[in-house]
């Protein structure tokens, strides 16, 4: 491969790679000057020129001429002057000498060895700027093209055809794409795999819901109106608090906008996601109220040491607040950063029982399940659908069937206890 080429081959590489002028130059000075150490021992007294433009190189060796009985004749920096009169007839002791040397010189391996090192170093550099663009965009969105669609993964061409990756677990469930298609999502992390960067984009995290209300409500990208928390679950409901610094601004209002067309734009390019707005406070009761939305609270007991919350509602409440499969009690569990406990609130002559008084026919996995839907109480169970009790759980149907036998047994004898027996008289209280 002769100078040209190998020349012009680079900079067109270099170029596609989107390379900048300085960088690329340096790179080449640096390939080159390789070659001459190897070749020489030491490039100091060695100039490399280059023209990218055109595929010019010059490779220029200086020595100072020194007599031929002199001891310096070895250094690689002198020449005797026998062999330097070869070169001008009429050199003196004392004058450099510079010297092109061709690339043909360094023989055939190595600059073919030149070219692989040049290639690489330009993908080393593309790899670390790629990373250090997306590592400073982490929390944008951008847009892309859907370029194959696989099982557990999505992968997606940029701008620059960079590849992206949108795994299925950062997808919302309801997503479906096809090659060509165009998606939006938010850039999640970058990751270093064997040496290369890969970024991860993201459609389910919270994140991307706070970038698309920026994009569609005008008072949040201005900063009037501050987004507190969001909490998701993707695709099916969404909780985000917020907050206005101006009290002339309602921000449930402004983020909904007029008839929803603001929240409207938002829920459509998130498969429909249920979205709840919520007025932030620092009154802790009452931003709880406002996270299980859309159920009344009759009461609750807040213990701020062991980061639990007891509310209590009517029985007519209770699934609104837990919600389908207990999105509702989840999100605003991690919407107030406590866990929240929901108790149905017991007419007077009702007594209740904790699901752990149970646990010797009731094995602790089942009501562990129970609890994690906010079912503490055997009337709380009770007042639920069992089909609902199924979806929500990972509990079988007869699993279910069996909690319900064990729980109204208890209550059922409870009743039979507090009935006196016909012909029978009920003894007094003590």
């Amino acid at each position: 491969m002769n100078t040209l080429n190998l020349i012009e081959s680079f900079s067109e590489f270099a170029k596609f790679k989107n390379i900048d002028r300085p960088t690329m130059m340096s790179i080449l000075e640096e390939v080159f000057r390789t070659m001459i150490r190897k070749k020489y021992n030491d490039d100091s007294n060695f100039d490399v020129i280059i023209n990218p433009d055109n595929g010019d190189l010059e490779i220029w060796r200086n020595r100072e001429i020194v007599d031929d009985e002199s001891e310096d004749i070895w250094d690689h920096d002198k020449i005797p002057l026998a062999e330097a009169r070869k070169i001008e007839p009429d050199f003196e002791v004392g004058e450099e000498v510079s010297e092109q040397v061709k690339l043909e010189e360094f023989g055939r391996r190595a600059v073919l060895m030149a070219r692989q090192t040049l290639i690489q170093r330009i993908k080393d550099l593309e790899r670390d700027n790629l990373y250090q663009k997306y590592k400073d965009m982490v929390g944008e969105i951008i847009a892309g093209e859907v370029y194959q669609v696989w099982g557990r993964e999505t992968l997606v061409l940029d701008q620059e055809e960079n590849e992206l990756s949108l795994p299925k677990s950062e997808q919302i469930p309801k997503d479906r794409y096809r090659k060509g298609d165009t998606i939006r999502a938010v850039v999640h992390r970058v990751d270093v795999l064997n040496g290369a960067p890969k970024i991860i984009l993201s459609r389910a995290a919270p994140a991307f819901l706070e970038r698309l209300m920026e994009q569609e409500v005008p008072e949040i990208f201005d900063g009037l109106i501050t987004i507190k928390n969001i909490v998701r679950e993707p695709g099916e409901r969404a909780k985000v608090a917020v907050e206005s610094y101006d009290d002339r601004i309602d921000p449930v209002g402004a983020c909904v906008g007029m008839k929803g067309s603001r929240i409207h734009a938002v829920v459509r390019e998130l498969e429909n996601e249920n979205i709840d707005i919520i007025n932030y406070t620092d009154n802790l009761e009452l931003y709880i109220q406002r996270a299980l939305s859309p159920a009344k609270i009759s009461s609750m007991k807040i213990n701020e040491q062991t980061g639990r919350v007891s509310v209590f509602l009517k029985p007519d409440q209770v699934s609104l607040a837990i919600g389908r499969g207990g999105a509702n009690i989840k999100l605003a569990s991690r919407l107030v950063g406590m866990e929240i406990d929901v108790f149905r609130e017991a007419d007077s002559y009702e007594e209740d029982i904790a699901l752990e008084e149970f646990s010797d026919e009731i094995d602790q996995w089942i009501i562990d399940e129970l609890k994690k839907i906010g079912l503490d109480t055997g009337r709380a169970v009770l007042a639920v659908n069992k089909a609902d009790i199924v979806r929500r759980t990972e509990l079988e149907e007869e699993n279910v069937e069996d909690v319900f036998r064990v729980i109204q047994a208890e209550f059922d004898g409870e009743d039979e206890a507090a009935e006196p027996a016909e012909g029978e008289a009920a003894e007094p209280n003590a």
